[in-house]
């Protein structure tokens, strides 16, 4: 419990006893003014009911927490606010505490799935791509920081029309070529997939030319026709289209490998559509049989959603192929057969709103108790400032080359600032991944999921402002202060604190409510913009007070056991994420 929900409690204790008032909350606030205090409490809800002017309740309540608790050194009213300063001892008490509990997680003996990345093998990571892994990856670990037991997931679409375009376009135009140590393989398959495209419009505007409508011309174009047939002969297991299939998809598989590991996330379990489609399937037999589900006279499977306010959802084509609801609904059953969890969460971008409502509403009418504890994590899309991407036609911001990107802007900002002199080549190469790739992160992961946003990566590489690199510059002077002080972990003495000090202690005594919030919230913007509070509270500390030629050896160790603890903080925090932290900068 840190000292705003003590203060809470006490001051709910005081108004049950001075106006026998139950369950009255007031706002508590940090005080930002230029009165004494260090918290600030808003009496005016209380105006109505007690039939008073706010100063007065200010005072009665001012004088009922000195009175009747421990906690106040002082008190003022301002047009009926009511400033509070807390005892010298309450501060270094909480510190204590926070020291001693930092590591402390209250198990929630519950185990949550989350599902990020979910890629296609015909093409490789973009950048909505990086969102989506990032806050994907961040909210597990948020989720493991709030006592929760973790399943990091990935369902890979790996079979479908579009994974036949590519194979096609191979087949075609391939001339046997395979990936080479110049062109990773999930990016030689997506050159594929733009190839298919581009035949593929050819075709089409050949035939409008010799007569045809646009839409007749998609339907009758050769090549979408060889696709198709491709499709179904993979669905009846034709042994050539398999074997093709199973080849380029392991080139993919080793080109996803390579950018995960740069961009730092991993997973627990991976599912493969090829095998969920075929549960999908099953699922619709048995919807026919309770009824849940309809036949049309083409053979095509539908559910009837429109007294849920949603419309006619298609589950089975004429043909017999799936669709992604098809394959969604077999997979979602065979995650909570096989694991014993309690919620999954879905990392998909909001232009998939309509069919998580969809999925949620088929499952439950199946009968499966858990579909309420489904949840899509909806986040908002991702631009450049030079646009939107298009998949078709190959002008994705690719996820390798802005990683890239970011090593190379980093590394030039390092070299402007005159950084890193003293460091070897290894050293200086370490140091610009870990900045480029924690000034990405932090940029991505500071802005609420549900904002669409701009990345500009020249600005996320700032070393003043609401940046990664601000934040482990921080980091890094912090560790340097230690060195220099040839920093022991010794035990807090009884030290009177200045405003600063008092705000670096209440900001870290913040921090498990900030991951608490975060993980209900699924939110690492929380944790972000905690982070950078916490870091501006401790700068303007560092900037105010001499620590390293205090003559009082009480007072520099309590300063440099505040600076451990929170490069401590700041560790965690930015591990949660997804973030390293260097030494020197």
């Amino acid at each position: 419990m840190n000292i705003k929900d003590i203060i809470e409690q006490k001051l709910a204790e005081v108004i049950l006893n001075i106006y026998q008032l139950k369950d009255i909350k007031l706002e508590i606030q940090e005080n930002k003014t230029e009165f004494e205090g260090d918290f600030t409490i808003v009496t005016f809800p209380l105006v109505k009911q007690l039939k008073k002017n706010p100063e007065s309740i200010g005072v009665e309540l001012g004088e009922g927490l000195t009175t009747q608790t421990e906690l106040l050194e002082s008190f003022n009213v301002v047009k009926g606010f009511l400033n509070v300063k807390v005892k010298n001892q309450f501060f270094v008490d909480q510190f204590k505490t926070v020291s001693e509990q930092f590591l402390n997680i209250e198990k929630k003996n519950a185990t949550v799935m989350v599902e990020y990345s979910s890629p296609n093998t015909n093409k490789p990571l973009h950048l909505g791509h990086i969102r989506n892994n990032l806050l994907g990856f961040s909210v597990a670990q948020i989720l493991k920081e709030a006592g929760y037991d973790v399943i990091k997931s990935q369902i890979i679409n790996d079979r479908g029309i579009h994974i036949c375009k590519s194979m096609l376009a191979w087949e075609k135009f391939g001339k046997g070529e395979t990936p080479n140590a110049e062109t990773k393989g999930d990016k030689f398959v997506g050159n594929y997939y733009v190839k298919f495209d581009q035949e593929y419009k050819k075709e089409i505007a050949e035939l409008i030319a010799n007569g045809s409508t646009e839409d007749q011309a998609k339907k009758e174009a050769p090549l979408m026709k060889e696709a198709q047939q491709m499709l179904l002969d993979w669905e009846n297991g034709d042994q050539k289209v398999r074997d093709l299939w199973s080849e380029m998809n392991s080139w993919v598989y080793d080109g996803f490998n390579q950018t995960y590991r740069r961009l730092g996330v991993d997973f627990d379990q991976v599912q493969y559509e090829s095998n969920t489609y075929i549960l999908g399937k099953d699922l619709i037999q048995e919807g026919l049989d309770k009824g849940v589900l309809y036949q049309k006279e083409d053979g095509s499977v539908w559910c009837d959603l429109t007294e849920e306010g949603l419309d006619q959802k298609l589950l089975l084509r004429s043909d017999g192929t799936s669709v992604y609801m098809t394959q969604d609904l077999g997979t979602a059953v065979q995650r909570f057969k096989e694991n014993d969890i309690q919620k999954l969460i879905y990392t998909v971008g909001n232009e998939q709103d309509y069919h998580f409502q969809v999925l949620f509403k088929i499952l439950g009418k199946l009968g499966y108790s858990w579909a309420d504890q489904l949840y899509h994590l909806s986040y908002g899309m991702v631009e450049l400032p030079n646009g939107k991407m298009k998949s078709r036609e190959g002008t994705v911001v690719d996820a390798d080359d802005l990683m890239q990107e970011m090593h190379n802007i980093a590394k030039s900002a390092a070299e402007e600032l005159g950084k890193l002199e003293n460091f070897t080549d290894e050293e200086k190469n370490e140091n610009y991944e870990s900045v480029g790739m924690g000034a990405l992160k932090y940029f991505m992961l500071k802005v609420d999921p549900k904002k669409k946003m701009l990345f500009n990566p020249e600005e996320s590489i700032d070393f003043n402002g609401n940046t990664g690199p601000f934040i482990l510059y921080t980091y890094a002077r912090i560790q340097s202060l230690l060195i220099k002080a040839n920093y022991l972990n010794r035990e807090i003495a009884e030290v009177e604190l200045n405003q600063h000090e008092k705000e670096v202690i209440m900001q870290l005594a913040n921090y498990r409510s900030v991951v608490e919030r975060a993980s209900e919230s699924l939110s690492p913007a929380l944790v972000a913009n905690y982070l950078y509070d916490l870091v501006k509270s401790y700068n303007s500390f560092y900037q105010s007070n001499i620590i390293l030629k205090l003559e009082d050896e009480d007072l520099k160790q309590f300063r440099l056991n505040l600076s451990n603890l929170t490069a401590q903080t700041i560790k965690r925090s930015l591990s949660l994420l997804g973030i390293g932290t260097v030494n020197r900068m």
